[in-house]
């Protein structure tokens, strides 16, 4: 009877010990500012493809609309509710999560802040594109494709949001500083919003019949730009350079309408914020800001390795998809 008891306690304990163990396994909450664009998909892949390889759990989650301020906000305190061991946030808005930050300091979870950046000095590594460098390389980009003279128009993303508003002002200065003979004439936001993007797009070009050169900033501008560019049957004739690249995009590049992308490694961007949090729990010292270089994809582009590589990763492979 006694052995019988005592195989018995052994058996609980590994029981308990086994639940132990699961438990201690690291969790890292990986916050985006939207869910719904490819964009966010690929940096969800490239956050799990770290999971993986350093044996963190990622906990994936992040509101619908990348202008849900509020909806982020909840979501990033309801991690630290849940005492994560670490936190990858992008910033839907460069103030609003400012007090939660200071609190996740404070109880020492490591941050990094990834895509886009915020007023506040409270993480340890900014991951992001040098969207500065990459709104100029969209400037000149768009001055060379107009030979260095005509008129311009941009689609912007969203006030407050660090990371568009960066390319925006690279954009602008590339224009003004190198090209004398381009005007830039108009600006309007998409609202981060596909639909109000085409509409601002129809409201410049409306006003703006001879526009000779467009860029949008972000995803959702340049699909809703697009948009408004077939439908006023300017495929060809209007210069236009997008940012980012979805299916559709690509798909609008082969047929003309966009001439060319500047394009980002959302992947990569989600696996070394990722693996910045590690370092960090690691003992190490992660760099404070680690820059991503983007590419300028024209149509001859696509079928070359490396940019193949870039803009279709393997999703299936990480999501299930």
């Amino acid at each position: 009877m006694r052995s019988k008891i005592s195989i018995l306690a052994l058996a609980v304990l590994a029981f308990v010990n086994a639940g132990c163990n699961r438990q201690q396994q690291r969790r890292v909450a990986v916050i985006p500012k939207g869910t719904a664009h490819v964009f966010w998909q690929s940096v969800h892949a490239g956050a799990v493809a770290a999971g993986r390889e350093f044996k963190v759990e990622i906990l994936w989650d992040g509101p619908p609309n990348e202008t849900d301020y509020s909806r982020q906000l909840e979501i990033f305190d309801s991690m630290l509710n849940r005492h994560v061991d670490g936190v990858v946030v992008a910033a839907a808005d460069k103030t609003t999560l400012n007090a939660s930050l200071a609190r996740a300091a404070r109880e020492k979870t490591p941050v990094v802040v990834f895509d886009s950046g915020v007023d506040s000095q409270d993480y340890i590594s900014f991951v992001a594109t040098n969207n500065y460098k990459a709104g100029q390389m969209a400037g000149r980009k768009l001055g060379e494709l107009l030979g260095g003279k005509g008129t311009v128009a941009m689609i912007q993303n969203a006030p407050g949001s660090f990371s568009t508003m960066e390319r925006e002002r690279g954009f602008k200065d590339a224009i003004s500083q190198e090209f004398k003979g381009i005007e830039f004439v108009a600006e309007q936001y998409s609202m981060s919003n596909r639909a109000k993007g085409m509409s601002a797009t129809e409201n410049i070009l409306t006003a703006h019949p001879k526009l000779d050169g467009l860029f949008a900033s972000s995803e959702p501008s340049a699909v809703g730009a697009a948009q408004a560019v077939k439908s006023r049957g300017l495929t060809g004739k209007l210069k236009f350079v997008g940012f980012d690249a979805s299916e559709g995009m690509l798909e609008d590049l082969t047929g003309g309408v966009f001439d060319a992308l500047v394009v980002q490694d959302p992947f990569r961007m989600g696996y070394e914020a990722v693996k910045a949090v590690v370092d960090k729990l690691d003992g190490k010292a992660p760099e404070r800001q680690i820059d991503l270089p983007a590419v300028t994809v024209v149509k001859s582009d696509l079928e070359k390795p490396d940019i193949k590589q870039l803009l279709h990763p393997d999703l299936k492979k990480y999501l299930g998809q």
